[in-house]
């Protein structure tokens, strides 16, 4: 759903063309996708409190490309009963993803927060030199209506997203929502990303580009859920760190929503977006002047 996605002017890494460019065999489907194959094992857990203060902490490990099959897991209590270790898999046994499923606040740290705490951080930053630690984007409105289109990142609506999803639900659905706990449709936990970067591009950070990014590690946490289809939200988002690896710049950014006119955060989501080194055409040159040996 993702192949018509632009930005910078140009396709992402979900276009074939731009992947194979760059090395990868196909047009990655995108990360948050899979967090909706782990709902309905949330819900088994923790039963309605999973959709209002649930909780989705990922690493991405390897993409997936349309066509192969994922099966997600999730482990019973042990320890913790609020917290869980979760994992993805390919049919070969490739690992997708592997993180953690909370509900609440009384539990132990999530597996982003694990992750944060012991990164190192970016040294020398070429796209990202001008980016800062604290840098804020300015709060913006947001909505999802159901027939909606998302815009450029998001070149779709919920209903098309509904008619493709992993795991379907009629809670997920106006027409269909009244048997729900709630009463009416709520967003999964998917579209929840859509939403944080709903109108992102008119309100950038000051990277250099243009670049292709991936996902590479993202959280969704729900504190005063859930999310409703329909309903005014505003969304902030702030950089709160800076990592990197041989390939890319990672820029992580925490996106809180609120109801409009609220400093009540209903939701929170932090996402590890990482810039490929290689799909940056000036990296070198850049470097060699911002870094000189």
């Amino acid at each position: 759903m993702l192949q018509a996605q632009t930005y910078d002017k140009h396709s992402s890494i979900h276009d074939e063309a731009t992947a194979a460019k760059l090395g990868f065999k196909g047009a990655a489907i995108e990360g948050p996708t899979h967090f909706s194959q782990f709902a309905p094992l949330g819900a088994a857990l923790w039963g309605k409190r999973w959709f209002e203060e649930g909780c989705l902490s990922a690493h991405y490990r390897n993409m997936v490309v349309e066509g192969e099959k994922v099966r997600a897991f999730m482990a019973k209590p042990a320890d913790d009963p609020n917290l869980v270790a979760i994992w993805a898999q390919k049919e070969d046994g490739t690992e997708v993803l592997k993180g953690t499923a909370s509900v609440g606040s009384k539990h132990g740290p999530t597996a982003l927060e694990q992750r944060l705490a012991t990164l190192p951080p970016l040294e020398r930053p070429v796209i990202l030199h001008d980016v800062k630690v604290g840098m804020k984007l300015k709060r913006h409105p947001v909505r999802m209506a159901i027939d909606q289109n998302m815009g450029a990142l998001y070149p779709f609506s919920l209903r098309e997203k509904l008619a493709k999803i992993t795991e379907p639900s009629p809670w997920y659905d106006p027409d269909r929502a009244e048997g729900s706990p709630f009463n009416r449709a709520i967003i999964p936990f998917e579209m929840i990303s859509v939403l944080g970067y709903y109108s992102s591009q008119g309100d950038r950070l000051p990277s250099r580009g243009p670049a292709v990014g991936l996902f590479a590690d993202q959280e969704i946490r729900l504190i005063k859920g859930p999310l409703f289809v329909g309903e005014p939200y505003e969304v902030e988002r702030e950089v709160v760190a800076l990592s990197g690896s041989r390939r890319t710049e990672s820029v992580w950014m925490r996106a809180n929503f609120y109801a409009p006119g609220s400093n009540d955060v209903l939701a929170t989501m932090l996402l590890n977006s990482a810039t490929l080194i290689d799909s940056y055409a000036r990296y070198a040159e850049d470097r060699a002047a911002l870094w000189p040996e």
